[in-house]
């Protein structure tokens, strides 16, 4: 729920009077209100857009609202709802109360007081959906910014920056740790959809049993064990984005459920009749090759044909070592616990570089993580890196490690990226995450000029 959106408040009545006269009363700029007459009407708008709060008449054509009550919070992802009646009695508002309404409002009312206690449910709407993404969410949201400056992680970069504002499926493939949670945040950080959560979850740690409940969530009952009704990881990402790691490792009967999902951004709770409406943009990753899988019957192919609309393809560490320096600089900053942070000793980077790093990403930022723990005067030196590390680079000369100084290294991704910005220094400056300032500073201080980026002009 992004903090500038109206309010989307649902009036159930059978009065057709009082249904235009709440619609005429209650509509603002900060509230969108629509109505139904019958709770049948009202089921079928729930299927097709989220409301935060429902206004619902206690006496309907074809229910009971108290009845219905559970039924409607459940299909709505959670909204606070105000029961109004007619016929109001001290019994009646006991049994709303206990079935979680949020208040009981008996006709004829005062508007003014209705507006309030629709603002008060609004409030706690937000409170309640906010602390179930919390409980989804890591501590602390790891960073969204690629590190490198290689030719590949540029193609990368733009890759990125081209379909992040499409609502197309992504598919980032590539070995284990190569980054593909990095790249899924960048992509929903670029997004029109990044005021709202990214939802993330890695496919493999799923229980078998419970990967249909994890995904669409279950109505009370629905099996043993489930005492009350919860929603999944979908309804979390409602107007957000999902990002399902290791895709290749869900079942086949699952893989057609989630098929349905892609094709019409619709599902069923587990146990649940009812059809919810999400607006979800997705993002798939894998260490798989899915071709090979959906040729072995583990996968199947239409659910492949779907979300391999865009495919993101990273390489491995060992194909784009020029990395390594900006990533161990990126660590040993982030990591360290003194100031000023470690430095790596020459022979300790000659090893890295010389490494094939079959871990990746990961596995680097491990070694660096366990080098400043065993850093020697504030220095990482070869007797800190892991020993097969050590071994494996032993006879390496030091004058064959084919790496640069971070100045190096900083001044050709500056230069690169110049090139990628047609020029323009404001641009520039604004994808390197840093102020015109300080990326003039750093052309003079590595004596940059115009020809050295091979453009005619510069901003």
């Amino acid at each position: 729920m992004h903090p500038k959106d109206p309010i989307q408040l649902l009036v159930v009545d059978d009065e057709h009077s009082l249904r235009r006269l709440l619609e005429k009363e209650l509509s603002s700029d900060l509230r969108v209100v629509s109505t139904a007459g019958t709770a049948r009407e009202a089921l079928t708008l729930l299927r097709r857009k989220q409301f935060d709060v429902i206004v619902l008449d206690i006496q309907l054509p074809d229910g009971n609202g108290l009845e219905l009550l559970e039924r409607f919070r459940k299909a709505s992802f959670g909204a606070e709802i105000i029961l109004i009646t007619g016929f109001g009695d001290i019994d009646s508002a006991v049994d709303a109360m206990k079935r979680s309404a949020y208040d009981y409002i008996t006709k004829p009312f005062n508007l003014d007081r209705l507006e309030l206690v629709v603002e008060k449910a609004y409030q706690r709407t937000c409170l309640q959906r906010e602390n179930r993404l919390l409980r989804h969410k890591q501590q602390e949201s790891p960073a969204h910014t690629l590190i490198g400056n290689s030719p590949a992680l540029e193609h990368v970069r733009f890759l990125v920056q081209k379909v992040a504002p499409t609502q197309v499926p992504v598919l980032i493939t590539g070995e284990s740790g190569t980054g593909k949670n990095v790249v899924s945040r960048s992509i929903h950080h670029l997004s029109q959809r990044s005021g709202f959560p990214l939802i993330t979850k890695n496919c493999g740690t799923l229980q078998k049993e419970l990967i249909l409940s994890e995904l669409f969530g279950h109505r009370k009952g629905a099996f043993t064990g489930a005492a009350e009704s919860r929603d999944g990881l979908l309804a979390l990402a409602h107007k957000g984005t999902l990002f399902l790691d290791e895709i290749g490792e869900l079942p086949m009967d699952v893989q057609a459920s989630l098929l349905r999902v892609l094709e019409s951004q619709t599902y069923r709770q587990v146990g649940g009749q009812d059809e919810r409406r999400v607006d979800i943009r997705f993002i798939f990753a894998t260490n798989r090759n899915l071709t090979d899988e959906v040729e072995a019957g583990r996968f199947s192919q239409a659910l492949y044909h779907r979300i391999n609309v865009f495919n993101i393809e990273l390489e491995p560490l060992r194909e784009r070592k020029e990395d390594i320096p900006l990533l161990v600089d990126h660590f040993r900053k982030k990591m360290s616990r003194e100031s000023p942070p470690c430095q790596m000793s020459k022979r300790a980077m000659q090893c890295l570089m010389a490494y094939d790093w079959p871990g990746n990403i990961r596995e680097l930022q491990n070694v660096i993580e366990r080098g400043i723990i065993l850093a020697e005067e504030g220095w990482i030196t070869e007797r800190g890196l892991p020993r097969e590390l050590a071994e494996a680079t032993r006879d390496t000369p030091l004058k064959d490690a084919p790496f640069y100084s971070l100045a190096e290294m900083e001044k050709g991704h500056i230069q690169r990226v110049l090139r990628y910005a047609g020029g323009n220094r404001a641009k520039a400056a604004e994808i390197l995450g840093i102020g015109r300032k300080t990326l003039y500073r750093k052309l003079k201080s590595y004596e940059v000029a115009d020809e050295d980026v091979d453009m005619a002009s510069i901003n």
